[in-house]
């Protein structure tokens, strides 16, 4: 029993390491544009995921099928809306963070993922009606206090940090409106539509196809390695765990991503920042107390 639960948690932390670690392969193929970057990421994907579903999941796909015909066309609308917003603004997400880790800073991309859980949960709160705990309001107080020290450092990097984690947070948002669908086969959807979304700037910053074997390599790795495998592993943790556990996991992803920063990439730090950050550090430990609680009363 022990063994089969720490399957589970073990699949639950490695998608975080593995998208802490992101930072090392987009580094390696900075020359190349952000959106040439992401749109192939995206087509290795989509080939990927929909082999994936032909071949060992054609049982999820035809019931998501009979679910969407017996949807009211009211419904099936409102499905295919939230679908596209949803699309949008996952490679909103991808696209803001691929620039911000080659063009901004690395330290702006890991701050943006220990802000998104907390605007998440703001979010949540403004569009989903969901209750706020007062320990929670002190949190996102304390959380808003450090993007504001962290601003008057450097109000660039705070602000692409802002905009990748809204993109996350508003996602995570929108697809827990959607109910009912296999999220593995909702995500090759996504996918087709975010190729679709990225086509126009492809064309129009027309560039050479690649031929680099190097950069071939690196797009494969970052599309299987760091986008299928992660996600299949977060959907088998949360057959094992319940979701509120892993959501706290999520916070290796910004550790693992500062600590690439700063001792891979040797990127520095001042006082001000430090001390920013252990006020967001400490406002993450408020938000998530209760919860931190209820995990630890479990394991004993």
């Amino acid at each position: 029993m022990a063994d089969s639960k720490s399957k589970y948690f073990i699949a639950g932390i490695v998608p975080y390491i593995i998208w802490g670690t992101m930072s090392i392969p987009l580094r390696n193929i900075k020359g190349f544009p952000p959106h040439e970057i992401l749109y192939y990421r995206i087509f290795i994907s989509i080939i990927v995921v929909w082999a994936t579903i032909f071949l060992f999941r054609k049982e999820a796909l035809k019931n998501d099928l009979n679910f969407l015909k017996s949807l009211s066309a009211h419904k099936k609308t409102r499905l295919l809306l939230l679908t596209v917003v949803s699309s949008f603004l996952i490679t909103g997400n991808w696209f803001t963070y691929i620039y911000a880790v080659n063009s901004v800073s690395l330290r702006s991309a890991a701050f943006a993922y220990m802000v998104c859980p907390l605007l998440t949960a703001l979010c949540g709160f403004i569009i989903l009606k969901e209750q706020l705990t007062k320990a929670k309001i002190i949190a996102l107080i304390i959380a808003f206090i450090s993007i504001i020290l962290l601003a008057t450092g450097s109000l660039h990097e705070v602000m692409w940090a802002i905009i990748i984690a809204s993109f996350y947070a508003l996602y995570v948002v929108v697809l827990k409106v959607i109910k009912d669908v296999d999220k593995f086969n909702f995500l090759g959807v996504q996918l087709i539509l975010s190729g679709l979304m990225m086509l126009p700037f492809y064309f129009v910053n027309a560039a050479p196809f690649p031929t680099e074997t190097f950069f071939w390599l690196h797009i494969l790795l970052i599309a299987i390695v760091f986008t299928i495998v992660p996600l299949f592993l977060n959907s088998y943790a949360l057959l094992g765990m319940p979701s509120s556990a892993l959501g706290i996991l999520i916070y290796l992803n910004p550790i693992v991503a500062f600590t690439v920063a700063f001792f891979y990439f040797k990127e520095k730090i001042d006082l001000h920042q430090f001390f920013a950050n252990l006020l967001l550090l400490l406002s993450i430990v408020i938000f998530n107390a209760q919860l931190l609680k209820s995990v630890v009363y479990k394991k004993q």
